[in-house]
């Protein structure tokens, strides 16, 4: 079958009604994850995941994905209106976004941010399409060697990434990998670290440490920075002169959306990068080729667009090795890696041959999740500012019910609701002194992954490591992988 034939077999998957609401009720839901400020998609989807339990898998993936691209678009809202950006990838937003909001222009930034981040969204989208079967194709060769190397760049390149001291990423992801040990050996079937209790033998799940990281965590975070006692209300401007853009603004930004689509998808590809990295490197690109760099930080529509549609675009080339590789890119991306495992679903080489339907059918919602996102941005918005004056005093104790009730109804563990508690301080303390909870989530995910390649890799080769020397594979990705440490490294200094 051939990709437009593919793509017709997934639209008749997501086009069903049962998929189509749960498409909309994800990117309802992911705006206002958005718009939250201090919450961003791991949480969002984190929290929402126990949900799930009981529905068709692939309704199930299509909303989670769909809270998770949602959520760019909502982020920006509260970038533009209140100056505070919804999660990370929006905080290039602030830099223009707010000060046309002050100009009286807050209309026409919101207009602008909502095509900027379609554009963004459909080209990768587009090219998610072109990629990912490509990228199936290459891999289906690769064995143990590769995909435990694999998970090893996945997590080296995140720490790179990371703002902050390396050093924290490093402690943390062997956090990740020591909680991932947990439980019994598949090997020896020995049990490892479970202190006695009966309820630890099938290991740690993974729901109430992401579920306590990202949602807890961030809450409490919110609360140590007092934004709970901010007061609620957007702050006012002049008056606006009109709600749509001018049609300069769009002839002036026509190629920055392009450049800005352009670059945060192959960003977004990369594992590790992200849709932050992706969204400022477009604002100092936009900068560096405007012809009037003095404009930028003081209301250029460039400012806004570009990282728009970067932020956007990378979040649709998250997907690519994710669907593709199997290989979380992000904390976001590392949630719904849990959600494919959880329903039995192997995200890699195979998932494209093996259901298609599913591979097709969440690919296929993208681009229908995209003009709904749109839709709602543009003619929603009244509605969406409600939301940005909702108390922490009333939002707090929902969300910290929704995690409880969340958590224990997937095992109808109280240990494991305790423990979801117990990571939403460490979360909260991760944070606070630069630790980085989505480099523990991903070697929690992954470390049982990189476990078992690794004994698989070392049992065909009689326990030498020279294997990963003997493969031309293996050492593409050990290139790769060093170029890219690199590239952070550097990246990491100039930020410095």
């Amino acid at each position: 079958m051939d990709i437009f034939s593919n793509l017709l077999l997934g639209l008749s998957v997501a086009i069903t009604p049962i998929n189509l609401a749960f498409l909309f009720a994800g990117v309802m839901l992911g705006m206002i994850v958005g718009i939250i400020p201090g919450f961003g998609p791991a949480a969002g989807i984190a929290i929402l995941l126990p949900i799930t339990y009981g529905m068709n898998p692939t309704s199930a993936v299509i909303m989670l994905s769909a809270i998770y691209y949602g959520s760019m678009y909502g982020g920006t809202i509260t970038s533009i209106l209140l100056n505070t950006p919804g999660e990370s990838s929006s905080v290039a937003s602030t830099f223009d976004g707010y000060p046309l909001a002050q100009q009286g222009r807050a209309g026409p930034a919101l207009v602008m941010q909502a095509v900027a981040s379609f554009i963004g969204g459909t080209f990768g989208v587009i090219l998610i399409t072109l990629f990912t079967p490509l990228f199936s194709l290459v891999t289906r060769s690769f064995g143990p060697p590769e995909f435990f190397l694999l998970v090893m760049m996945g997590l080296l390149t995140l720490i790179a990434m990371i703002d902050g001291n390396w050093r924290y990423g490093v402690i943390s992801a062997l956090i990740g990998f020591a909680l991932g040990t947990m439980g019994v050996d598949l090997e020896t079937g020995q049990t490892r670290f479970t202190f006695g209790s009966a309820e630890m033998i099938g290991g740690i799940d993974f729901i109430p440490i992401a579920i306590g990281l990202f949602g807890l965590g961030e809450l409490y975070y919110v609360f140590y920075q007092g934004m709970h006692l901010e007061g609620a209300g957007i702050v006012q401007y002049k008056k606006e002169k009109r709600f749509w853009p001018e049609w300069r603004d769009y002839v002036e930004t026509k190629f920055t959306v392009v450049r800005g689509s352009i670059l945060g998808f192959f960003i977004g590809v990369i594992p590790g990068a992200g849709a932050t990295i992706a969204s400022l490197m477009s604002y100092s690109l936009e900068k560096s080729l405007s012809k009037t760099p003095e404009k930028f930080g003081k209301g250029a529509m460039a400012g806004l667009v570009g990282p728009e549609a970067a932020n956007n675009a990378a979040s649709s080339g998250a997907m690519v090795p994710l669907l593709s590789l199997g290989l979380p890119g992000s904390a976001a991306t590392a949630v719904l890696l849990a959600a494919f495992l959880m329903w039995g679903l192997t995200p890699g080489p195979l998932l494209m041959t093996e259901k298609p339907e599913f591979a097709w059918g969440l690919i296929a919602s993208m681009y229908l999740g995209n003009m709904a996102l749109l839709a709602l941005n543009i003619f929603a918005i009244p509605l969406f500012v409600l939301m940005i004056k909702l108390p922490y005093r009333i939002l707090a104790p929902a969300v910290i019910l929704i995690c409880t009730i969340g958590t224990y109804s997937v095992n109808g563990s109280m240990l494991e609701t305790w423990l979801m508690f117990a990571a939403g301080l460490v979360g909260f303390f991760m944070k606070l002194y630069g630790y980085s909870p989505a480099a523990l989530v991903l070697a929690l995910v992954l470390g049982p992954l990189a476990e078992q390649s690794l004994r698989q890799t070392l049992t065909i080769s009689r326990g030498s490591f020279g294997i990963f020397l003997e493969r031309p594979a293996s050492l593409w990705i050990m290139g790769v992988t060093v170029v890219i440490v690199v590239a952070g490294i550097l990246l990491y200094r100039k930020r410095q």
